[in-house]
């Protein structure tokens, strides 16, 4: 934060004051539903269920709901789920999942309104730190984008960013896992293919972790299973993952990602609707493989340009869709991954700033509890940019200072302090509340400018983007995260094809 570098050459490290904001504040002031609407959006989710059904191919998945007293026509591949049967899973799911970090500080814990902001996707395309110019992500962008998010205070988790696309798709999810945890002991957050990298990264976290016991009671890594095709539909091979998932006992998030007018419906609650219903379906599944299992419901509903059909991330709908569905969550007490902080721009310009401050105040506020995409990312979802990650950790700081709200108590009322400066006792800005405020009340950017002209003049006149860039340079330069114990790390590349140099 900002406001250390501020106070450093007054306090020793010890004598911090409190951060402004933290990870894990409760949300919830932002309502874009009423409670008749999500009553009525979860009725309308359990009649698409029983009378639409899912389409599930011929496979355990579909034997799993068969068994279990679901309707199943095999003539069109559909599987008609009874609404008790949903009931009944909702009463078994976990309400809190704890998602650890490699180091305790940075745990969470995902329920109720508590938020916390992240990266997410799976960008092709990095703007380079050096050039500035457009070039193919690479795992070596993977590990220092993970090395800048483990620097950042307000970016409290890692959902790899970026394709490594200079390596083996066999070699893809278990080193993209890889670097990711040796670059930041933050919560790191995935996904695999196949069933066997899924045990491949098992194996390897248990090598960090001590054992596989100690992984689940603090799994410092969990998996996103993309499971559904929209509308409506479960694919095949990625079920496959998400079972094995489950029955290691791991936190999997079930992310289903319709897009209105395209994949669901133009109508912002029909496709709040179908989500639901997906997600419903999901976690019905999950505890019919493993009851209780830690599962997080993952809506990310998105918006098309109606005009074009083309993605769009940065819209005001995206924005309320995405608090709505964190309402869904809650009305269910189920934990919750969602959305913000995308952008429809090429470059961290002003159309990116207002785009992702709208989605992510809106995702925040709601109460959402997993908030991915939220730093890095450009040209909707396509490109992630070095300096947009600490412009993006300055924008989720003012966001997370919305969060705590305003505290009232009798100290901050303030009626002894108005009383002395009317009676000429000196001014606001010199009293001893002030001073303290200044510490524990405000949020002051690290990278947004706030001098007069002549001083910005003098700093060299910098825009935002050439001040973050200067600082994810000097961040990238002199953090070191704590790394993988040396001999473990050894047994992991005895173990595994590990391609980042060591």
């Amino acid at each position: 934060m900002a406001k250390k570098e501020r106070v450093r050459h007054r306090r020793s490290k010890e004598q911090r004051p409190p951060r402004v904001v933290t990870p894990g504040m409760e949300g919830g002031s932002y309502k874009p539903l009423s409670e008749t609407d999500i009553q009525r959006i979860h009725e309308a989710s359990l009649e698409v269920l029983e009378r639409v059904g899912i389409e599930v191919m011929p496979s355990e998945c579909r034997d799993i709901f068969q068994r279990a007293g679901a309707r199943i026509d095999e003539a069109n591949n559909r599987v008609y789920i009874p609404r008790q049967m949903v009931t009944n899973a909702l009463g078994q799911a976990a309400n809190q999942v704890l998602l650890a970090g490699r180091q305790p500080t940075h745990d969470m814990i995902l329920g109720g309104a508590r938020v916390y902001m992240g990266t997410g996707g799976a960008a092709v395309k990095v703007l380079d730190l050096k050039s500035g110019l457009e070039r193919e992500s690479t795992l070596a962008d993977v590990a220092n984008i993970g090395r800048l998010v483990d620097a950042l205070d307000n970016i409290h988790f890692y959902l790899r960013a970026c394709v490594a696309r200079d390596i083996p798709p066999a070699d893809l999810d278990l080193n993209t896992f890889y670097a990711s945890i040796a670059n930041t002991t933050k919560h790191v957050t995935g996904n695999c293919f196949t069933v066997e990298s899924v045990r491949q990264v098992m194996e390897m976290a248990a090598l960090v972790a001590g054992d596989v016991e100690t992984l689940r009671r603090r799994p410092f890594i969990s998996f996103v299973a993309c499971w559904t095709v929209s509308p409506l539909r479960y694919a095949t091979e990625t079920v496959e993952v998400l079972t094995e998932i489950l029955r290691q006992g791991m936190p999997v998030i079930l992310s289903s990602a319709p897009q209105s007018g395209a994949t669901s419906p133009a109508a912002l609650a029909g496709t709040l609707v179908q989500i639901n219903a997906e997600e419903l379906s999901g976690i019905t599944y999950a505890q019919l493989v493993n009851p209780g299992a830690p599962v997080i419901l993952g809506y990310v509903p998105s918006v098309s340009d109606l005009r074009t059909g083309n993605f769009i991330g940065g819209a005001p709908e995206f924005a309320m869709m995405h608090a709505a569905v964190a309402q869904l969550g809650q009305f269910y007490n189920l934990p919750v991954y969602n959305s913000s902080g995308l952008t429809d721009s090429k470059l961290p310009d002003i159309q990116a700033g207002y785009e992702k401050g709208i989605t992510g105040l809106a995702a925040a506020l709601s109460g959402a509890n997993y908030i991915h995409h939220s730093a890095g990312f450009l040209e909707s979802m396509l490109t992630v940019a070095y300096e947009q990650y600490v412009i993006d950790d300055d924008i989720n700081g003012s966001v997370m200072r919305m969060v705590r709200g305003i505290e009232v108590t009798d100290e901050t009322l303030s009626v002894d302090v108005i009383e002395a400066v009317c009676r000429g006792e000196g001014h606001y800005l010199g009293t001893d509340q002030s001073l303290s405020m200044m510490e524990t009340e405000y949020y002051f950017p690290h990278t947004g400018d706030r001098q007069r002209r002549a001083d910005w003049e003098a700093d060299g006149g910098l825009d935002m983007r050439q001040r973050a860039r200067r600082k994810a340079k000097q961040l990238l330069a002199a953090h070191k995260p704590l790394p993988i114990p040396a001999e473990v790390d050894a047994q992991i590349r005895d173990r595994f094809n590990i391609l980042l140099p060591s």
